[in-house]
């Protein structure tokens, strides 16, 4: 059995300049070694500010006479002591959810907050229902979350670690720990409420980073059996350059809907698109950095990318029928 490798050498194109990325990956290695160990440090320590959805609360659904007022209905509650209520419409206009943490009250919650409503804001408001979230349901919520987000997880370590060399897939795996605990970070030290849709956040930023991560890897992967003469380093640096405005233009056109979302988006939208917000400009620099950099310091060459070309016991001899 031989083995054989084929190699050509190309002209690289370049759409602008070579910028040299892996001449400074110390210095991006050590600002994420600090920013993720802070933000371990803040987990640990201050922990999350739960949501209605894990903690437990109350449930009011509301049927106003006119088209209600959100900002107007959240500054009477404010008013009257019920600083943590989240309101929002469901159906229609006239359709109000109001949602209190376990905290707020007793199972007569429900029935204050509609004289409140009674008194202040819409005397013919209908109550629709009440209904009272125990934090035994809070507690299959959380649990439920994590199973999946960590399903999730390894999911995707299977099929990065399948699809490419191990060293490009260690990478990623760590590009993907790295976004998603500064994200988790952020919301921890801000103390910032995470409900469900901050779940959903989370495993978007993790199939963003993903996505740009795999684009840096095909082209590395593309590159290194055509560049011969480059060092590691050289081809890295020429597949970042190549990617550098895909990669630019996504990033900026997503960060525009998220900043719209979170500005016109209402407080039902903001813990989403402020982790949206975090992943996304994190999730850029780690596909660059941190994905492709921690591949390079394990020793990524050119033999680990060229895919062998083995060739048959015997192809090289004639068959019996030429004889």
């Amino acid at each position: 059995m031989t083995v054989q490798t084929t190699e050509k050498e190309v002209e690289i194109k370049l759409p602008y300049r070579l910028i040299p990325f892996m001449k400074y990956r110390m210095v991006a290695f050590a600002f994420s070694i600090i920013v993720t160990a802070l933000c371990i440090f803040s987990v640990v320590t201050k922990g999350f500010n739960w949501g209605l959805d894990f903690t437990g609360g109350t449930v009011i659904e509301t049927n106003f006479s006119q088209p209600a007022d959100l900002g107007k209905v959240r500054a009477v509650l404010d008013e009257n002591g019920y600083t943590s209520a989240l309101v929002q419409t469901f159906g229609g206009q006239k359709d109000v959810m109001i949602r209190l943490p376990a905290s707020a009250g007793d199972m007569s919650l429900g029935n204050k907050v509609m004289d409140i409503i009674h008194q202040k804001l819409d005397p013919d408001a209908k109550i629709q229902s009440i209904e009272f979230v125990g934090p035994n349901v809070g507690e299959e919520l959380t649990q439920g979350a994590i199973y999946g987000t960590l399903a999730t997880l390894a999911m995707l370590l299977l099929y990065v670690g399948l699809r490419f060399e191990w060293r490009l897939a260690a990478g990623g795996i760590l590009a993907l720990f790295h976004d998603v605990m500064v994200t988790i970070g952020v919301f921890s030290y801000l103390q910032i409420e995470i409900d469900l849709t901050f779940v959903a956040a989370i495993l978007s930023v993790v199939g963003y980073s993903l996505n740009d991560s795999i684009v840096v890897f095909d082209r590395v992967r593309e590159n290194f059996p055509k560049i011969r003469r480059g060092t590691s380093q050289e081809v890295i640096d020429i597949s970042l350059s190549q990617t550098l405005s895909r990669t630019l233009m996504t990033s900026v056109t997503t960060l525009f809907v998220v900043l719209a979302l979170y500005w016109l988006g209402g407080p039902t939208l903001h813990s989403f698109s402020l982790a949206l917000l975090i992943g996304i400009t994190f999730g850029t620099y780690s596909s660059i950095y941190v994905a492709v950099g921690v591949a390079l310091a394990l020793g990524l060459k050119r033999e680990h990318m060229i895919q062998p070309v083995v060739e048959k016991e015997g192809a090289d001899q004639k068959s019996l029928a030429d004889y």
